[in-house]
């Protein structure tokens, strides 16, 4: 069983101290638009500063000065914000610059369409795993399933434990170190099965998360092993629970997604992934 981490007397888990070189303003600009989920698209300046823990005046000069560039809007019958379009371009010029997502996309509709589910592409977004592209099979249930944007916590979800899998031990223990300080309650519930889950990548080739974040849903998750320009690329395969059955998650869908990453391996350094 992977060793739990010792705890960093050293490891910084607010704002950085006495860092001359960091703008603590566009630090807070930028975490006001992470306040936006698909669960709370739109928010008051009231709910903004109890969100940030800073005052209402602050709050608003935010939001008059982020709606000025575009990148929130305020909605004229609530009277509350949401995040504007000049967002959406920033994300863009950033999937556009992964060109990974061409390559793997048609082995990832094969399984999809497969599993009757969905299979997603993601990248670490600090202590969590987002989207940045998704494949979902062409029946009614597929569409209820992940999108591009989704982020997940990396604790909890198979896509994140497939991301602490494949990197180095080190790397890992800082990061279950961050992730014990930082966020206490999802340590407690999610780390003994998701070290487990981190232990079995090496005889099973994938990680897995049966019910523990979603009850109806079941994923596995597997990285790409070697990394895109420094960043390190997790897919996971993910159905509702009602299609399948535990079993065969284990014992056909995570070796059939661990397949397909190692197919999209192949496909890159142009080698077939049976001669490797």
């Amino acid at each position: 069983m992977h060793k739990l981490p010792p705890l960093s007397d050293n490891l910084a888990v607010e704002l950085p101290k006495k860092d001359r070189d960091f703008a603590i303003t566009l630090f807070k600009g930028l975490e006001m638009l992470r306040c936006f989920t698909p669960e709370q698209p739109a928010l008051s300046n009231a709910e903004l500063a109890q969100k940030m823990g800073v005052s209402k005046p602050t709050v608003s000069r935010f939001t008059y000065t982020l709606c000025m560039l575009g990148c929130m809007r305020l909605q004229p019958n609530t009277g509350k914000y949401q995040l504007g379009s000049a967002v959406l371009s920033l994300g863009y010029t950033l999937l556009a610059n992964i060109g990974l997502r061409q390559v793997a996309r048609p082995y990832m509709h094969q399984l999809a369409d497969f599993v009757q589910g969905a299979v997603s592409m993601g990248i670490r977004d600090r202590l969590g795993v987002i989207y940045v592209d998704t494949c979902r099979s062409r029946s009614v249930t597929g569409s209820e399933l992940s999108d591009i944007g989704m982020s997940h916590p990396m604790l909890a979800s198979s896509i994140g434990r497939a991301y602490l899998a494949g990197c180095p031990i080190d790397q890992r223990t800082k990061l279950l170190n961050e992730i014990r300080v930082k966020t206490p309650e999802v340590w407690d519930k999610f780390s003994v099965n998701a070290l487990r889950s981190v232990d079995e990548y090496q005889v099973k080739g994938f990680c897995e998360s049966l019910g523990e974040l979603r009850p109806t849903r079941y994923a596995v998750g597997a990285p790409l092993k070697m990394l895109i320009e420094g960043e390190r690329i997790v897919f996971n395969c993910t159905v509702h629970s009602y299609q399948t059955t535990v079993e065969t998650v284990r014992q056909d869908f995570g070796p059939r997604l661990r397949l397909m990453v190692d197919q999209v391996e192949s496909h890159l350094i142009g080698v077939p992934a049976w001669n490797r």
